[in-house]
């Protein structure tokens, strides 16, 4: 629902030593965000084309799960996960957003009222 936050969990512990991970997005597999405890390297990345992620990436620097608050339905899509080094692995996640539930009365030509209810 718009305005929670998800989470997309690596399903690590702790991030294994000599393995850096990196959250890509959408069909361009923009960078999101990068961590490596190791190289000391700890970013999450604010500048995908549109700004669509300012403010509203959390990245937990001992799993490396990403949290996105406040999120839109612009942050629907498609992350990939990879972790990269020893322990080798990628990950797909599909994020769905659904705006709230908004009722309206509009007036008929018959003088009765219809009730409309739609997701925005």
């Amino acid at each position: 629902m718009e305005g929670d936050s998800v989470t997309l969990n690596t399903d690590v512990t702790e991030i294994p030593e000599g393995n850096s991970i990196m959250w890509k997005f959408g069909a361009k597999n923009f960078l999101i965000a990068e961590i490596s405890r190791e190289k000391r390297i700890f970013f999450t990345y604010d500048n995908v084309p549109d700004g669509r992620f300012r403010d509203r990436l959390k990245l937990d620097k001992w799993t490396g799960s990403l949290t996105i608050t406040n999120i839109t339905t612009e942050h629907a899509g498609v992350y990939k996960q990879e972790i990269n080094g020893p322990m080798w692995s990628s990950k797909t996640f599909s994020v769905s957003v659904y705006g709230e539930q908004r009722s309206f009365v509009l007036p008929c030509s018959d003088k009765l009222l219809h009730i409309f209810d739609f997701i925005v």
